[in-house]
């Protein structure tokens, strides 16, 4: 049928109250909406036919996902999320909920005789397979962590090469003036999370969720400590293995297919989580914080490096990103950063420095659509166009949302002070950062007091 971009733009804007930022490209050819606009295109009916069944994030997913949905050629996928993004604050859209029976009132039915008309109306289209059916299970039993982690992680060390790039780190990098590439900054980030901890040789390091062991090297070689990393991911634990046992440090740095709440062997002289709180739920922290507290000697100090929401609108209920949890990371839970604070200190930590970081990450998930982007035929061969589509969507909005403040990241530096509450930190952080000389061991610091707490070693 001839003008349908136009119809439906029409029959749209007339059903929300107020015109979409887009222009749409339907499968007839015919363009229409607000000029200058970012432009998708409608391959086909199918991708018509999502939309109407979940007029929302996650229909514009499914499709997209599909190849059902695509940009135009020219049109910026940063510039159309962005414009997505802004579209869904505002106050009318944000509160506004549609379903199939919603589309049926009087605005509706003029959406759905144009799709009618075009030949669009039918049974629900079945979702990409790259989508996560209904879970199993406990919500984070360990039996469905593991299967939650496995369907982010398990996707291929070769892949996840070609995202991150040669340092192998999955977590926000540190852009420090020095930093001129994704690999320096990331091993600025690991070298920060080393001085926060204070580490020394002859300390005993835990990592919980090590990932491909990249803070593990990191720690072991120029640090000197011995560590243990932990990962439900039997991918990253293979190869996090194959490197340490390639960088000589078999000796010092222990890799195990191991959940954090099955660790018995502390305490540990210092403990890093980093970017792994987001999977524990809100109804679990206390049990994460709990057993951190415990596996740690007093005196220790932990790093937690965690994503954050923004608090909530004033009487609006929280909601989960559809998208990130049917596609993205299952189970997946964001807190504010005073939550995981608050929940850090009822375990008994005395929180000693916070430090956001949400532009630094912003700057990261730019770097990783682009390394993405230019290995995308390779991608496509190891993954398939669909998860490749899954991880260009997610990163690219990502980087959105902390560049817009709509996630933050922060490094929370917690102690377990010792009976006497001695909490071994220098006075200010400058001192504390200082990266300790040379030969420096855990019972003779150097340069500043870092305490006379001898190693649990």
């Amino acid at each position: 049928m001839a003008k349908l971009a136009g119809q439906l733009v029409e029959a749209l804007d007339g059903l929300l109250g107020i015109p979409v930022p887009l222009r749409v490209q339907a499968w007839d050819g015919s363009v229409a909406g607000p000029p200058g606009a970012p432009t998708v295109v409608l391959r086909n009916r199918r991708g018509l036919r999502r939309l109407l069944w979940q007029p929302d994030e996650l229909g514009l997913a499914r499709a997209y996902v599909a190849g059902d949905l695509e940009l135009a050629p020219g049109t910026d996928l940063y510039e159309t999320l962005s414009a997505v993004a802004r579209f869904a604050e505002l106050p009318e859209i944000r509160t506004m909920t549609l379903g199939p029976r919603d589309v049926l009132g009087a605005k509706g039915r003029r959406v759905l005789a144009v799709a009618l008309r075009a030949g669009a109306l039918g049974p629900e289209p079945t979702p990409p397979p790259e989508e996560v059916r209904e879970a199993r299970g406990r919500l984070h039993s360990r039996s469905r962590d593991r299967a939650a982690i496995s369907h982010h992680y398990d996707v291929g060390n070769d892949f996840y090469g070609l995202v991150l790039g040669p340092s192998m780190v999955y977590s926000c990098a540190y852009w420090t003036p020095e930093a001129k590439s994704l690999e320096a900054a990331q091993e600025a980030k690991l070298d920060l999370i080393c001085r926060k901890l204070g580490l020394r040789p002859g300390m005993r390091l835990l990592d919980v969720g090590c990932g491909w062991g990249s803070l593990l090297l990191h720690a072991a070689e120029h640090y000197g400590v011995t560590a243990v990393g932990v990962s439900i991911s039997k991918e990253q634990v293979a190869l996090a293995r194959a490197r340490v046992e390639e960088a000589g440090l078999a000796d010092r740095v222990d890799v195990r297919l191991q959940d954090y709440r099955e660790i018995v062997d502390g305490p540990f002289d210092a403990i890093s989580s980093v970017g792994m709180a987001e999977h524990v739920g809100s109804e679990q922290y206390r049990i994460y914080a709990d057993g951190l507290y415990r596996l740690l000697a007093p005196g220790g100090r932990l790093l937690n490096h965690q994503i954050a929401r923004r608090p909530d609108y004033p009487g609006e209920p929280h909601r989960t990103s559809p998208f990130i949890d049917r596609y993205v990371f299952p189970d997946g839970e964001l807190s504010p950063v005073g939550s995981t604070v608050a929940r850090l200190e009822e375990a008994g930590f005395e929180v000693r420095d916070v430090e956001a970081l949400r532009e630094h990450y912003g700057l990261t998930l730019r770097e990783w659509v682009a390394n993405l982007e230019a290995n995308w035929t390779e991608a496509v061969r190891l993954v398939g166009v669909g998860r490749a589509r899954v991880w260009r969507l997610y990163m690219a909005a990502s980087a959105l949302a902390f560049e817009q403040n709509r996630i933050g990241i922060n490094q929370v530096l917690a102690v377990r002070s010792t009976e006497a509450g001695g909490a071994g930190l220098p006075p200010t952080r400058e001192e504390w950062l200082v990266r300790p000389a040379p030969g420096a061991t855990a019972a003779t610091p150097a340069g500043t007091d870092l305490g006379d707490r001898r190693s649990v070693r």
